[in-house]
């Protein structure tokens, strides 16, 4: 078997469940490449007819095991958690294999909603929903019977589907342009109360992760007339320091969204969820260790 050739051919989609199971991109690469060194090595003692699911059933079991390990440190994290950011530049050319990380599903409302899973119920459900896996071979992944990962899956959807977190039932979920992404940084460094008014669902949610290691709220803001609040330091903190900052549009788990650099340096990325054409929820994550994966360009 070569190990290059299928390091070349999946890499990407097993990254994709990776992230999508973790949250984490630094977490996710250090997987794969663990998976791929451990394949590389036992590859010549045993016999493997499918070399996709194989390796599938590596990363899924690396990743159940992580997320069981480090529920602690979660239940003790400081303040609002938010999955790290999947930054895609709008200048990099995109591999057709990498569809994998422009659908919805690498959102981060939807990986949020996945956070309310248990680490079996995550990869049941995203081996099944994402991935198009038949029970059979999920069942042999995590290690259950082929009914009790139907009965997992069947649970899994029910838990995600009456979610409160998810957008309201007859809402239309647009997606974010560039434009309104743009308008959004220029009210803000502008001052331009109207314009995000404008922008802004009444019932909007400001979330903020700085993991108490960088400037941030550490509660959602709720509400249009509290974000606007909120957003008026921002404004002013804009005004005070001009010169110190400049900001890029990327996409940002599949949508634009907008990086800012401080001083020279990446602080914080902004990822935008629209509904009914108004922006429902921001996500701004500023916590330095989840954005050191990301390149300066």
């Amino acid at each position: 078997m070569d190990t290059e050739r299928l390091y070349n051919e999946y890499r990407t989609m097993l990254f994709s469940l990776a992230y999508r199971m973790l949250g984490s991109v630094a977490d996710a690469e250090d997987i794969i490449q663990e998976v791929f060194i451990t394949f590389d090595q036992m590859q010549a003692d045993i016999h493997i007819t499918n070399e996709k699911a194989y390796l599938c059933k590596m990363v899924t079991n690396r990743c159940i095991n992580l997320l069981q390990s480090s529920v602690k440190q979660r239940e003790v994290y400081i303040g609002t958690w938010l999955p790290e950011p999947l930054v895609q530049s709008r200048s990099s050319n995109l591999d057709p294999s990498e569809i994998y990380q422009q659908k919805e599903s690498l959102s981060t409302a939807y990986l949020l909603l996945l956070q309310q899973l248990s680490a079996t119920e995550r990869a049941v459900f995203l081996l099944r929903e994402i991935f198009q896996y038949p029970y059979e071979e999920i069942a042999d992944m995590v290690g259950k019977s082929i009914i009790n990962c139907r009965q997992i899956f069947v649970r899994a959807k029910k838990s995600i589907h009456r979610n409160p977190g998810r957008k309201p039932k007859g809402s239309k979920s647009s997606g974010v342009t560039e434009i309104q992404v743009q308008n959004f940084i220029h009210a803000l460094i502008d001052g331009d109360t109207g314009t995000l008014l404008n922008l802004l669902a009444k019932d909007a949610i400001h979330y903020s992760d700085g993991g108490g290691k960088a400037h941030a709220v550490r509660s959602p803001v709720v509400g249009v007339g509290n974000i606007i609040h909120f957003y008026e330091q921002v404004m002013q903190w804009f005004k005070v320091n001009r010169g110190r900052y400049s900001y890029q549009v990327a996409t940002v788990n599949g949508s634009p969204g907008i990086l800012l650099y401080i001083d020279g340096r990446i602080s914080y990325v902004y990822s935008i969820e629209i509904v009914n054409d108004r922006m429902q929820r921001i996500y701004a994550t500023s916590n330095p260790d989840k954005l050191k994966h990301i390149q300066l360009n």
